[in-house]
This record gives C-alpha cells, structure tokens and sequence, in this order.
C-alpha cells in the first residue's frame, strides 16, 4: 500500500482510506462478521486510516469499528470521526457526544476529529460562537483528539472563507474528475495545500454513480484507450494523481470492491497519468457536459448572488437528477443548500434581480433555471420541512 506524508504532522497514511459509511449489510442491519472481517484485511494489506461518523449506519458504525479495532489493531491504524453540527446548539451537546463516540469506538483518543459537514461560513461562526473550538483545542491538548478538521459541502467562496478562519489540521472535501468546479474545487484543494493543510477526498465515485450511471459513451472512450481498466480505476487514479492529496476516503461494502481498491491503490502514484490520458478525462467531461440539462460549467462568475442563491450548487444538484440518476439529490440539495445551513442557499431565495446572467460566460438564462430548478428539487413540501428543521436546529 502506497503512503502519503501529512505536512502537518509527519504521519504515513495509506493514499486509500476506508470509509465506514458503506458497510456491508444483512437484513437491514452492519453484518458485523463481514465488516470486522473486511476491515482487519483491509489493515492486514496496510490500510490505517479509518473514517467514520456518529450518525453513519444510524449510529452504528462507530460501534462495530470500535469492536474490530480491539485485540491490538486501534494501534496500528489513525480513526477519523465527526462531531454533527446540526446536533449541537449548546456547548454541552458536543461534550456529550464525543463521549458517547469514545464509548462506542472503545478508545480514549482520535486521532483525526472533524466538524461534519460544513456547509457555510456562518455555520463555522454558530460552532466558534459557542466555544466549540476553543473546547477541541482543550481536547486536543489534552490528548483526547490529536488533528481538528472538517469536512464540507457547500461553494468555493464559503470553502475558502472557512478553510482561512481557522489554523486547521486536515480537511475532508468531495473531489471527482466530475465535481473539480464544484464544491470545494480544484482551486480550493490547491489553497488548502498552500495554506499546509492535509487535504482527505471523500466521495471519489459519487457514492458509485461515476461506475453505474456513466453514459455508455464515456464508458467506450475509458475501453478504448484501455479495455483493462475499469471506469472505477480511471476514477481514483485521476484523483491520486493529485500530489495535493493524502487520502482518498473509499465506502467499500463487499471484499471484492476492497479488493480491487487496494489493488488501484497499490499502483496510483501522484503524477502518474499521461497528458493523452488527461486529455481523454476532458474528453469524457466533455460528454458529460453535453448530456447535463443546465450548460453550468461552476465558474463562480454569476457569484455572490445578493439574495444569497448558490447558483452553481443549485445547478448541480439539478444536473445530478438526470445525467446520474441520482435518487438522493433532493435529500441532498435540502441538506447542503436549505436545511442545514444557516443562510439558506436554494433556488426559491432568488428575486429576479438578473445580475448574475450578464456576467454568465454561457450566456444561460439563469432566472428561469432556478425557477425550473426550484419547481423540480423543492416542491410544496420543501419549505415547511425547511422551516421545521430549522425551528429544531434553532437556526434564524
């Protein structure tokens, strides 16, 4: 297994990391033989680090990791887990649960802790207003979490405001060949780097959706340079290309995508592919682009919208419902553009002012899109679920 240094600290950590969010299950439930079963192997063939959370698999997966870290193996491997912001409107529910996490992960460290899920600035200033971070820096002195980081969906500018507002450790992005200008992006994994800070990539296949809803078009440009390589390998290996990345965070839910992913991991080094196999991922995004309903390339020109749209977000999401027929993008657009943010960033906050389409270089009628894109993704029921989450999140 191939390591990347962390700057920050000195440590080795296997280039492919094993996300917890995936595994495998029987009868609705983790099948904890297979699980604890895939993840000593996975340590076996020299993976060491591990990423969990404490909602993942309704809170599960941090117990059945904490089982099969015992017998010697928390040792050998650094645990990644994640405090839930919309879980914590009081200094003494963050206290509360990363006790109950070090109860289930049947430790009394971790390694890397992460602020889960930032979706905006004003989130990261709700946690900092309520001594959250002052409280991990006690944590981390003390020795009960050793690296303080966070992981984010949301837009480049609220990415590159939180990723300078704090002295952090490590980060956790969604980085694919087809997400480099949305979200975090490529600039923003670049910055994070400048700035020294380790930089985790989750979602490298799009929960899957980069392997079974490619067009047939882009899976015959992968075959035809290379029949051998799997739309999975062109996938992570177009990623660790990147020198700029230290692990790439995987959901394997059965030994054979374990397998495999260890097998790719094995031979991806940073720098490795050709400038005929870039240009063939141009290609393939090229394809992808003509087949997306809204022509949004995520340049970020039409942004900051003064009612406070994320117009490259909403766009995404959007195109998500029909080029990878994605049945969970409407949780997701509720979760990283409405719900859980405390700006709300959704298509239905737009007032027509128009600024944003004169600076649109794809000249896209973008007033009418949020309009499609807020009849399509919010329905009648989006606001009162908003509302209501809000009310309980205590979010104005």
């Amino acid at each position: 297994m191939l390591t990347r240094k962390n700057a920050k600290n000195g440590e080795e950590l296997s280039i492919l990391g094993f996300g917890c969010m995936r595994m495998p299950t029987s009868g609705g439930s983790i099948d904890e033989p297979r699980a604890i079963a895939m993840i000593h192997s996975a340590i076996k063939e020299g993976i060491n680090y591990f990423d969990t959370a404490y909602i993942y698999h309704n809170g599960k997966s941090e117990s059945l990791l904490g089982k099969a870290l015992l017998g010697g193996y928390r040792e050998k491997v650094k645990v990644a887990t994640k405090l839930p912001p919309f879980m914590v409107n009081k200094l003494e529910n963050a206290q509360k649960i990363i006790a109950k996490q070090l109860e289930r992960l049947q430790t009394d460290y971790i390694d890397y802790y992460l602020l889960h899920m930032l979706t905006d600035k004003p989130m990261f200033n709700r946690l900092a207003a309520l001594g959250v971070m002052e409280w991990l820096e006690k944590l981390k002195e003390e020795g009960t979490i050793r690296n303080i980081g966070f992981s984010f969906h949301g837009s480049k500018t609220d990415f590159e405001l939180i990723v300078r507002a704090y002295p952090w450790d490590f980060c956790q992005i969604q980085y694919n060949y087809l997400d480099e200008n949305n979200q975090a992006t490529k600039s923003g994994l670049q910055l994070a780097t400048k700035l020294g800070i380790p930089v985790i990539v989750m979602e490298p296949l799009r929960g899957g959706k980069l392997v079974t809803h490619l067009p047939e078009e882009v899976k015959r440009t992968f075959s035809s340079y290379d029949p051998k390589r799997s739309p999975v390998e062109w996938a992570l290996k177009w990623i660790w290309n990147h020198q700029e990345v230290n692990v790439v965070l995987s959901g394997m839910s059965d030994e054979a995508q374990l397998a495999d992913n260890i097998r790719i991991a094995c031979s991806s080094e940073a720098n490795a592919l050709s400038d005929e196999e870039l240009k063939l991922f141009e290609h393939v995004k090229e394809v992808m682009m003509t087949k997306t309903k809204i022509p949004c390339t995520s340049c970020g020109y039409c942004m900051p919208c003064p009612a406070g749209v994320d117009i490259p977000g909403c766009f995404s999401c959007y195109n998500d419902k029909y080029l990878l027929k994605d049945k969970m993008v409407r949780f997701r657009y509720l979760q990283t553009l409405g719900a859980l943010s405390v700006k709300p960033a959704n298509a239905s906050q737009c007032t027509s002012c128009g600024k944003c389409e004169s600076h649109c270089p794809q000249e896209i009628a973008i007033r009418k899109q949020l309009k499609t894109v807020s009849r399509e993704m919010e329905g009648i029921f989006y606001k009162p679920i908003v509302g209501s989450l809000r009310r309980i999140l205590k979010l104005k």
